[in-house]
């Protein structure tokens, strides 16, 4: 038997809390567990944030979160599964920046937290205590470390420029049409 390492039991640890966090909140949004309002719901909330379309960019927040959650609490496709969730994270950071930092004004603390941890484990890797271990890191290879994170990245960044540029033209829409009056 290998001796443990006390590091694989502290990722255990973080990405099995991580994991499960993000796992719940995106139950909420794609099913309605645990309080959640259901896609349908999640649909139109996003529609009121931004995102268009909102069905699609509910799935996509929803499975981020639960699916990337999931995967990190199991320690399987662990790069992925950082991305993943990170991304998801970006999106609802860019919701609530507009309140500033700290959470108990509405700010983006929390989501960034969540978006920094699962980024962190996704490239630190899962430790021994893992699916990917016990796999042979077969789904968490250097190339799938780089195409995870590039990939997250870029679609997170356009998802939350195309919800910007949408806000930008609504506001300025109605700038205009005020001044029309």
């Amino acid at each position: 038997m290998t001796y443990l390492d006390r590091r694989d039991l502290g990722l255990l640890v973080l990405r099995v809390g991580t994991g499960a966090v993000l796992a719940a909140h995106g139950t909420q949004k794609l099913f309605g567990w645990f309080g959640g309002g259901g896609l349908d719901v999640t649909a139109k909330a996003m529609e009121g944030m931004g995102f268009r379309p909102g069905r699609p960019s509910a799935m996509a927040a929803g499975l981020g979160e639960a699916g990337g959650g999931a995967l990190l609490a199991l320690g399987l496709a662990t790069p992925a599964a950082g991305a993943a969730a990170a991304g998801a994270m970006a999106g609802a950071v860019s919701v609530h920046a507009p309140a500033g930092f700290f959470n108990q004004s509405g700010g983006f603390e929390y989501p960034a937290f969540l978006g920094f941890t699962a980024a962190a484990i996704g490239l630190t890797g899962s430790g021994r205590l893992s699916l990917d271990h016990a796999t042979g890191h077969r789904f968490d290879q250097p190339w799938t470390l780089a195409a995870a994170f590039v990939g997250a990245g870029l679609a997170a960044a356009a998802v939350v420029g195309r919800r910007a540029r949408a806000q930008a033209a609504a506001s300025a829409g109605a700038d205009t049409e005020g001044t029309a009056a």
